[in-house]
């Protein structure tokens, strides 16, 4: 969600260096200070800008008080053929992502499919950030996952909060360029209500997202922070939030349930449950095959008409990938609440600012 009063554009390599900069004063390796760096401003690129660079100083602050490690290895727990399960001991999200990845696209080259579960990893950041690569290459890729350390949307006909908003990621091979989809199964994410809540303007939003400790809803983003807290509606909100109650239970199913860790066992701090599932279209009817349908169906979604003074449809990662193009001809349009803070983390780890 770009912000229209964005501040003025940067070079994406200026952003890339000062990132690693300061991700590797906090401690990280320098492999894995590149790989959060580049998801982080992947996100920013595409627009998810709450899931971009403005996480980078609170992934200092984890790095820095050991909460988040910045260097080993995953532990395999189980792995057959091409289904593994890996405990990620904490270590940087977006690392351990790529991690899966790789070893998923390889076994996917052999058996078609492949499923990674990755327990007690670090937060992921925008799953979006990791779907580009892999579609253009010829595979559907599918990525999930919950935090079982924190609670914020409530389950439909409830009022407590038990789950996260648990977001959901697909891309798949198409023209011109692959669909790329992440969602939530909750309304609004917990990234969005922080930000409308520290913001200058009134805190109140157009639309009832949330509820207060009584079920009541409300416009108002703080009562996440209420004394008892209120919740996140799931995806659907009031009339058909049990859809989106519904996607969020999956989610951790197929990340925490499979996983064996997860809301039944001692919370450990900010993090994630992960689930990165790839599929070969040529083990299946063949990528050529593959994308003539969905060139098709895209084609059909695209010559649907809109009503009168409406944009035309475009799918799903369409305009993100828009937007990233334009980003790196022109640069780098952050928020304006991200480059103060970073300021100020810099000079936390001894720089005189982000970007100098």
């Amino acid at each position: 969600m770009m912000n229209q009063s964005a501040s003025t554009p940067l070079r994406d390599d200026l952003l890339m260096k000062a990132s690693c900069r300061l991700l590797e004063a906090a401690g990280a390796e320098p492999s894995i200070a590149r790989c959060v760096a580049r998801a982080l401003l992947e996100a920013d690129l595409l627009g998810h800008d709450t899931h971009g660079l403005a996480l980078l100083g609170a992934y200092i602050d984890e790095l820095r008080a050991g909460r988040m490690r910045g260097a080993g290895q995953a532990e395999v727990l189980r792995e057959k053929a091409a289904v593994a399960l890996w405990d990620g001991h904490r270590l940087a999200g977006p690392w351990l992502v790529e991690q899966a990845l790789s070893w998923a696209l390889e076994r996917a080259k052999q058996h078609g499919a492949a499923h990674v579960v990755v327990r007690r990893s670090h937060h992921i950041a925008a799953l979006a950030a990791y779907l580009e690569a892999p579609a253009r290459a010829g595979f559907v890729v599918h990525l999930c996952c919950s935090d079982p350390n924190t609670a914020s949307v409530a389950p439909f006909g409830g009022t407590s909060p038990v789950i996260t908003p648990n977001p959901m990621a697909w891309a798949w091979p198409a023209h011109p360029d692959p669909v790329m989809i992440d969602v939530s199964a909750s309304i609004t994410t917990n990234g969005m209500s922080a930000r409308l809540s520290s913001s200058a303007q009134p805190a109140q939003q157009p639309h009832a997202w949330w509820l207060d400790a009584a079920g009541m809803p409300s416009q108002d983003p703080r009562v996440l922070q209420a004394k008892p807290p209120g919740s996140i509606l799931p995806l659907g909100g009031l009339e058909a939030g049990h859809k989106g109650f519904g996607l969020g239970l999956m989610v951790e199913a197929i990340t925490a349930g499979l996983g064996a860790h997860g809301r039944a066992d001692p919370p450990e701090g900010w993090g994630a449950s992960l689930h990165l599932q790839v599929l070969d279209p040529e083990a299946f009817g063949g990528l050529q095959a593959f994308e003539r349908q969905m060139n098709h169906l895209a084609a059909q979604c695209r010559a649907s008409p809109s009503p009168a003074g409406k944009a035309a449809v475009r799918m799903p990662g369409e305009r993100g990938l828009q937007r990233k193009r334009q980003q790196l001809l022109e640069g780098v349009e952050l928020h304006p609440s991200i480059l103060p803070g970073l300021d100020r983390c810099a000079q936390s780890l001894g720089f005189e600012s982000f970007l100098f």
